[in-house]
Order: C-alpha cells, then sequence, then structure tokens
C-alpha cells in the first residue's frame, strides 16, 4: 500500500504501556470505598463521614473534583521500537482514510458520519464493553463507539494465520470499522433485538450475517482507497482476501484440530468472508451489502 506521508487520523487514543484504566472515579473513590465500613462503625467516624460528604458536593459546585486531588494515575514510562511506531502510523493513516470515504457515502444521503476512535493497546484494555485481553483480538464496542487493537494482533495474523501484508491489516481495521458503521445505522441495534429469546445457532446465525456484512463495508472501503486515494499497490487486494479465508470459523476450527460445527460459526466460512469482502471491493455500493435477505 501506498500509505506514507498521507493524513493520519486524530481519532487515535494510544494506551500503549499504560496501566489498565478502571471505569468510575479513580484512586479516590477506591480509597473511599475501603475506609466506608470503618465510617460507618463509630461515631466519630459518621461525623467525619457527613462533613466529607458535605465537603465534596461544596467542592463539585465550585467545580473542584477531590477525587483528583491526588493527582493523575501514574503512566508507565514505554518505548516502542520503529515498527512499532510505523504500525501504529499505519493504522492512524487507514482510519483516517476510511474517515474520509465514509464521509463521503453518509454525506450522499444526507447524514453526517459520526468518526470512531480507535484505541491502541498492549496486552489488557478496559472499554465500556468491559475489559478485554489482546488474545480477543480487535473488536468493536457498540457502547462507547470505538475500536480496540493490539498491534500484535498483525504479528499473529502474519506468522500463525498465514495473512501478511500491510493491505491484510488494513482490512482488519476496515471491519472494525464496518462495525462501527452498523451502529450508527441502528443495524447492530436490530441484529441485539432479532436475537433475543432466541437459540444459540439462531444467534450464532445473525452473528455470522452481521460480521459478513462488516467484511462487505469493508470492501466499500477499499474500492474508495483504491480508485479514489490510489493507495492500493499490485497484490494488495489478494492480500486482503489472504486475510479474510483465514479468519474465517471453518479455518479456524480445522486449525484448532477440532471438529468443523457449522451451528457455533459466528463469523461465517472463508469462502464467505472472500466473497462478501469482494462484492462491497467490486461495487463500492454499501447497498450491495444486505447479507440479511436471502442466502449468505
Amino acid at each position: 500500500m501506498d500509505w506514507r506521508g498521507r493524513r493520519q487520523s486524530r481519532n487515535i487514543d494510544d494506551r500503549r504501556g499504560q496501566p489498565m484504566r478502571a471505569a468510575g472515579g479513580g484512586g479516590g473513590l477506591l480509597l473511599l470505598m475501603r475506609v466506608l465500613p470503618w465510617l460507618l462503625r463509630s461515631k466519630g467516624g459518621r461525623m467525619l463521614l457527613v462533613v466529607g460528604v458535605v465537603a465534596f458536593f461544596g467542592a463539585r459546585m465550585l467545580g473542584i473534583d477531590l477525587l483528583q486531588l491526588g493527582g493523575p494515575m501514574p503512566q508507565q514510562t514505554a518505548s516502542f521500537s520503529a515498527e512499532e511506531q510505523e504500525l501504529a502510523e499505519f493504522v492512524s493513516v487507514v482510519l483516517a482514510d476510511t474517515e474520509q470515504t465514509w464521509q463521503k457515502i453518509f454525506a450522499q444521503s444526507g447524514k453526517q458520519y459520526e468518526e470512531p476512535v480507535l484505541v491502541l493497546f498492549s496486552q489488557r484494555v478496559s472499554s465500556a464493553c468491559g475489559s478485554a485481553s489482546s488474545a480477543v483480538g480487535p473488536f468493536y464496542c457498540p457502547a462507547d463507539r470505538k475500536v480496540y487493537l493490539d498491534l500484535s494482533f498483525f504479528r499473529d495474523l502474519d506468522r500463525q494465520l498465514g495473512a501478511p501484508g500491510d493491505f491484510a491489516q488494513a482490512y482488519v481495521v476496515a471491519h472494525e470499522v464496518g462495525h462501527h458503521i452498523q451502529t450508527v445505522l441502528g443495524i447492530s441495534q436490530q441484529v441485539r433485538n432479532a436475537g433475543r429469546g432466541k437459540s444459540a445457532a439462531a444467534v450464532n446465525a445473525l452473528s455470522v450475517r452481521q460480521e459478513l456484512q462488516a467484511d462487505c463495508f469493508a470492501g466499500v472501503w477499499g474500492h474508495a482507497a483504491h480508485r479514489y486515494s490510489n493507495m492500493l499497490e499490485p497484490g494488495d487486494l489478494e492480500e486482503a482476501l489472504q486475510a479474510a479465508a483465514a479468519i474465517g470459523d471453518d479455518r479456524l476450527q480445522k486449525r484448532s484440530g477440532g471438529e468443523v460445527v457449522p451451528d457455533s460459526f459466528t463469523h461465517g466460512t472463508s469462502a464467505q468472508r472472500v466473497s462478501w469482502f469482494k462484492r462491497g471491493f467490486e461495487s463500492g455500493d454499501m447497498t450491495r451489502c444486505d447479507t440479511f435477505s436471502g442466502q449468505i
């Protein structure tokens, strides 16, 4: 891919090398929870608690957050190799290009595109969907509308899954952005509603259709990156197709040495993922990405 020197996204939240952020009020709140039983047991403690509550809300009225007076949580100093930094810049460029593509597509129908934030993390991360480790791979959280990515996944994509190349990596980012598109358009909520009260097999089948649509949306971006941004080079499309095939449910189950169980599929077969990515790539038309009607 011809990506160097291009605009980078402003929507990158780089948390690599930082301790996992806890939800809520930080260290001050944790300390309060620890001493609260003692405060409630004694008369003096209860009086102190009343004074503290009054002081807390009084300070909040003045715009002061007492929970933060101790300063921010200490951050770990991390150093990254030139290769890691280049990967981070690459992801930022790809995200920026998806922003440009989807801004234009949404504008064509009179809508405004809400850009997602992409969080880079190392090993573990906390999101509005809960905490997760790198083992889950890249994911999108609809609750905070953010994409989460540990760059080490690209190494696994190459060495373990046999799908090297920068456009293979770009496909991964574009696929997660595809889930953001589904959230913005209300598709994700419709899928959740449709799955309520259904069997596990039925819910999995809905998940497959949702994942294949995200593949198709990734292909729509790939079409624009090739035709309008001139980012693609010979062999790039093959890299993306190889990545789509590598993470098909059937192939992953075979690699793990287990039996291929179609009812357990949540992302689709290799052939399905390749087919839907190609449909989006060849057409550049998101209306061709209706995976919820008819056969897939």
